[in-house]
């Protein structure tokens, strides 16, 4: 084993990191603070060092207790995994400096809470094994619940709320879609389902296709895929704003399961259910994108019109990923690093202005000009025409990348076109906010001026940061597309995720 022990590291660390913030150092916010950045930059060493390695070999398995697969538990480094665990741990890093200036003083734990959720997420990230994804769900959603109430507030409890009722609702489905499923095929290893679905009777068929729609729905609702979006604009509309931002890796779970599950499983070498998610799949995730930016042009909140977007985002994902070609899953790798940062910006940006207007809020209405309105105009307008999808950012790269994998497509024309269209909406719906909050406010009388409302350090340096990301993202767009490229070919070569998890003894079983 190449790497050994390292694959566990980026769910070990923050979870041991966690425990000592509650237990050793609870009393004392700043101690908290720099055990917290510290954890967090460590796993962004950590992680990219996973994605060096995982760039020239080939996937590889950390059985924990040493329990042979399937009947232990496993977690699968390979391509995909690593990019997501770096991704979290970068998005991660941005959130925890940002709520360092006075956030985490809000409410309480904010820091213990937060390391418990990059464990579950990278936990969901790297495990092999669907019973266990169930298990990082539950664990990255409980974080979540008190990260979303942190501060508290009415409206916030009351999304929250629903927030909390229809994940629960959520992993009640996800335990009778895995119950269904194990009844059938009597393993929730990824590896090993792959090759047992192959391999079920005909009378079992229709139970197995049951439990893998039911689990495709569960996955739609992390993923917030029409008709279960709605509990995600109230959510992050109301969420405090690093929290918000985290939330950007959340949805992203979702996806990353229904690729993971849906293109290994579910895939290829799964006989009458080859491909069985994409019938169901494009039709949602092309609503879910018109209704997202519909949400953008009637948006009232500054924060709602950035909560639809996201809703937006995911539906152009989802398309992409709908198609399951090597070239629409690398184009939608490349459009999910993109979508994740600039939904972060966007939060930590509309914090800053937000802060700054007053009893204004974040209502889209004229106001008189407040504090560093010019700098936080600029930030505004990099954010809203990467989120848009304008040139030159890399939204406008992913979402090129996504047109061109759809050509051959028999939905090409309604791909094109909705696609097109909702950009021009979400660019309408930016452009509005923005003329709104900076331009025409501009001529209103007067300065709002808020007490504190400095030059923050942290919260800049962070949300320039994830800018500053999407930069990178368009500069290397060459390099990264290559990655990607490898990421997918490795997605569609399944052999070499199964010899991974089951050893070379495997693959003969795949002959049968």
């Amino acid at each position: 084993k190449l790497m050994g022990d390292w694959i566990v590291v980026p769910i070990v660390l923050p979870a041991v990191m966690a425990a000592l913030i509650v237990l050793a150092v609870r009393h004392d916010i700043i101690l908290q603070r720099v055990f917290s950045i510290a954890a967090t930059v460590a796993l962004v060493g950590v992680t990219l060092s996973l994605v060096v390695f995982a760039n020239g070999h080939d996937p590889e398995m950390y059985a924990l207790s040493d329990w042979p697969a399937p009947f232990g538990i496993v977690l699968v480094l390979d391509r995909l995994s690593a990019m997501m665990v770096f991704l979290t741990s970068l998005l991660g890093l941005g959130v925890v400096l940002f709520a360092s200036s006075e956030w985490d003083q809000r409410g309480k734990h904010f820091h213990a809470l937060f390391q418990f959720q990059l464990m579950g997420v990278n936990g969901a990230f790297l495990t092999g094994d669907v019973f266990n994804l169930f298990v990082f769900f539950e664990v990255l959603l409980i974080a979540s619940y008190g990260l979303m109430l942190h501060g508290a507030g009415a409206d916030r409890l009351k999304a929250g709320m629903q927030y909390v009722v229809i994940n629960l609702t959520g992993s009640a489905l996800f335990l009778l879609g895995v119950g269904m499923i194990y009844s059938v095929t009597g393993t929730l290893n990824m590896a090993d389902l792959a090759i047992q679905v192959s391999n079920v009777a005909p009378g079992d068929a229709a139970l197995l296709r049951a439990g893998a729609l039911v689990l495709l729905l569960v996955f739609c609702v992390k993923a917030a895929l029409v008709p279960i979006h709605f509990w995600l604009p109230g959510t992050y509309a109301n969420a405090p704003a690093p929290v918000a931002a985290l939330f950007a890796i959340m949805t992203k779970v979702g996806a990353y399961s229904v690729l993971r599950v849906y293109s290994l499983a579910f895939g290829d070498m799964a006989g009458d259910m080859s491909w069985l998610a994409q019938p169901y799949l494009l039709p949602a995730a092309l609503i879910t994108l018109v209704l997202g930016m519909t949400g953008v042009l009637a948006a009232k909140r500054l924060n709602g019109l950035i909560a639809f977007s996201v809703v937006g985002s995911m539906g152009t994902l989802l398309t992409a990923i709908a198609l399951f070609t090597p070239e629409s899953i690398a184009a939608g790798l490349y459009y999910l690093l993109h979508s994740t940062f600039s939904a972060a910006a966007l939060f930590l940006i509309a914090d800053l202005i937000i802060s700054r207007r007053g009893q204004f809020g974040d209502s889209l209405n004229t106001a008189p000009t407040f504090h560093q309105s010019g700098f936080l105009a600029v930030l505004f307008f990099i954010g809203a025409i990467a989120m848009a999808g304008m040139p030159p950012l890399s939204g406008f790269l992913g979402k090129l990348q996504i047109l061109d994998a759809a050509r051959d497509s028999d939905a090409m024309v309604w791909i094109w076109a909705i696609i097109l269209v909702t950009s021009l909406m979400c660019i309408i719906g930016f452009g509005r906010a923005g003329s709104v909050l900076f331009w025409k406010s501009a001529s209103v009388e007067g300065e709002i001026t808020v007490e504190g409302a400095k030059w923050p350090v942290l919260p800049i340096v962070a949300a320039c940061g994830m800018l500053g990301a999407l930069v990178v993202l368009t500069v290397f767009g060459g390099p990264v597309t290559d990655y990607l490229h490898g990421v997918a070919a490795q997605i569609f070569d399944t052999s070499g995720y199964i010899q991974a998890v089951l050893g070379e003894n495997a693959l003969a079983l795949l002959g049968q």
